[in-house]
């Protein structure tokens, strides 16, 4: 989920893989992936969408060691520039908004930095 203010984007700090990523994770069973990109975001940024949540597409990368083919649904939004309730947690050490063009302390996710790219030029759906 690329969540937007003005010309940042909300990124996260993964504790396990040691880099900053757009928040994102699995479907719950029965879950719409709209839905799960909403619920994502708030549990791992403690931030909700101020508007409406536009779907931007899909992505297939894979994944090494196995070369295991993936793929993820891109939504977008617009949020408000505060921390709102963040907490860190087992999963997420930290929130910070990055225009994505400044250095970020740490590794960057070059995937997350390419698809908040994309989310950012995407064209408004009708």
């Amino acid at each position: 989920m690329a969540l937007w203010h003005r010309d940042r984007v909300l990124m996260t700090f993964n504790r396990f893989r040691q880099a900053w990523e757009l928040p994102g994770g699995l479907i719950d069973p029965g879950e719409t992936p709209r839905r799960a990109a909403a619920r994502e975001l708030l549990e791992e940024t403690g931030h909700v969408s101020g508007g409406r949540i536009r779907f931007v597409g899909f992505a297939r990368f894979t994944l090494a060691p196995d070369q295991r083919a993936e793929y993820g649904a891109l939504f977008t939004g617009q949020g408000a520039d505060v921390s709102q309730s963040f907490q860190p947690n087992d999963e997420i050490a930290a929130v910070r908004w990055w225009d994505l063009r400044a250095s970020l302390p740490g590794a960057l996710q070059p995937l997350d930095a390419h698809l908040a790219e994309l989310s950012r030029s995407a064209p408004p759906s009708t």
